[in-house]
């Protein structure tokens, strides 16, 4: 199998999307330990972010073959141009998931059931574009299932505040995918798939603004509930200015800059972090 292709095939050479997916798992940690979590944790859940959104890329892949090379972003994908075949690609969504299974495995029960319903969402988004019409937000819930298995994985439990993150990461996924939509929405036209920067038609940035607010509000609570102090605060007030970069970058509408914007919630994730982290040291 050729190296390079594999390494495309699983997004190592894109750590974004990872990223995207690792934040809210470090916020959840911190604030359900109430401190800097347990080595084993951070490991077992760290690996699990990078094992699932490898996985989902190549279930996305594996679903999309036929029509990623009429995607000018995605055209040059490994399946899309025959570099891997689909049995080799399953092959290695096997081991992603062989070795995803032998880290839940040393969780607890509940959040081991929680784990079948992450891998339910997983297969379940890649299909959501051709019968949704808005699949971002089924991508929202599936990428940020791990919130509620870290709160599972520490406490045993899902307690309000579980849900209050999970509520905010869903609605960030969903601005910021709307971003990335944006990018590709000529060619979703153009194949016939579905998005919701297709969905909100010209009220696209109107409405990523809203989301926008709403996701401080989201962030706002949380602190409060959890009895964050001023330097949290702080970060948020970082966090509305990245927002407001993006709402510049996106303004008319352009494919590269859109892309830009979604790439710079990387950033915006990792602020997050910061101001929780600083309430546990």
């Amino acid at each position: 199998m050729n190296i390079k292709a594999l390494i495309h095939l699983i997004r190592l050479d894109k750590p974004t999307g990872s990223l995207l997916l690792l934040w809210p798992i470090l916020w959840s940690l911190c604030i359900a330990a109430q401190a800097i979590p347990p080595s084993n944790l951070l490991i077992y859940f760290i690996a699990g972010v990078f094992l699932m959104r490898s996985a989902g890329c190549v279930i996305n892949d594996i679903i999309d073959s036929r029509i990623d090379g009429q995607v000018e972003r995605t055209r040059h994908r490994p399946l899309a141009q025959k570099k891997i075949s689909k049995q080799a690609a399953l092959m290695v969504l096997g081991v992603l998931l062989g070795l995803a299974l032998l880290i839940v495995l040393q969780l607890n029960l509940k959040t081991q059931l929680l784990s079948i319903i992450a891998l339910v969402l997983a297969c379940l988004y890649p299909c959501s574009k051709y019968i949704f019409k808005a699949p971002q937000l089924i991508l929202g819930l599936t990428f940020n299932w791990g919130v509620l298995m870290c709160f599972t994985a520490v406490t045993n439990q899902l307690p309000a505040i579980a849900w209050l993150i999970y509520t905010t990461a869903i609605l960030w996924t969903l601005y910021y995918d709307t971003q990335y939509a944006m990018a590709d929405k000529a060619d979703d036209l153009k194949i016939g798939i579905h998005s919701t920067a297709i969905l909100f038609r010209h009220y696209d940035t109107l409405i990523i603004s809203l989301l926008q607010i709403l996701v401080i509000i989201g962030l706002l609570l949380i602190g409060f509930i959890a009895q964050f102090n001023y330097f949290y605060y702080l970060t948020i007030v970082a966090v509305a200015g990245l927002m407001i970069y993006q709402g510049f970058l996106i303004r008319h509408r352009d494919r590269q800059r859109c892309f830009q914007a979604f790439v710079n919630n990387q950033w915006l994730g990792g602020v997050v972090f910061l101001g929780v982290m600083m309430q546990y040291i």
